[in-house]
């Protein structure tokens, strides 16, 4: 049974997505550890406790230095046993020494096809903002391995969604987000969670995939 941690700074709704996989069956052989946010007021903690998974924060704000929060975290998740970790809408950078110890085992859920509206500032709405800005006609998300850089680890699934002509920043997050990241997200844990995915040369194979992905919302 793969032990995940889930890091969220806000609503977690992915993590929501999340939950949800695992009770209809949708990930198998994995199961929430524990929720961690670095922010004392997120709803996915309160998310967390309606479904009576372990809950805490860990805030870099707590620490009198970024060394000593990136210490904490690292030992949390570490002394758990945790098998990977997955990056729910979380805002807050990892710490080097976490990223090492969980090579190509720590995910991510990106609002984007990366390489397009992606890397240093961009997240939430200012991806869907200069997407719309640069008027493609579709965007969608991607979920990756993380590694050092921003939005630079291999890429695992993406899942192309249609950009309407009336769509706002905000219509078309929810679109991609309900199209797309709780999609991919889940079928990307249940892959790693069945042994089928693996990393060669910084390049994601899959020998299993399910049909989810398939088509544009």
């Amino acid at each position: 049974m793969l032990k995940l941690a889930v890091l969220v700074s806000g609503g977690g709704t992915n993590l929501q997505a999340v939950i949800d996989a695992i009770d209809a069956g949708k990930i198998r052989n994995a199961c929430i550890d524990v929720v961690i946010s670095n922010n004392a007021n997120a709803y996915a903690l309160t998310r967390a406790a309606e479904h009576g998974i372990d809950h805490m924060c860990i805030s870099p704000k707590s620490y009198e230095s970024r060394a000593r929060f990136n210490d904490a975290l690292t030992d949390v998740i570490t002394s758990r046993g945790v098998d990977l970790v997955v990056l729910a809408g979380c805002l807050v950078i990892l710490p080097p020494q976490l990223i090492a110890a969980y090579k190509n085992r720590i995910v991510n859920i990106h609002p984007s096809l990366i390489p397009a509206f992606c890397g240093k500032g961009f997240y939430g709405l200012k991806v869907h903002e200069e997407a719309l800005k640069r008027g493609v006609k579709v965007t969608g998300a991607t979920c990756h391995f993380v590694d050092e850089g921003t939005d630079t680890g291999p890429i695992i699934l993406q899942k192309a969604v249609g950009v309407l002509p009336d769509d706002t920043p905000q219509t078309l997050q929810r679109r991609v987000m309900e199209c797309a990241e709780w999609i991919i997200l889940p079928l990307a844990i249940d892959l790693i969670a069945n042994g089928c995915v693996t990393v060669a040369d910084g390049v994601v194979k899959i020998t299993e995939q399910q049909s989810e992905t398939d088509g544009c919302c």
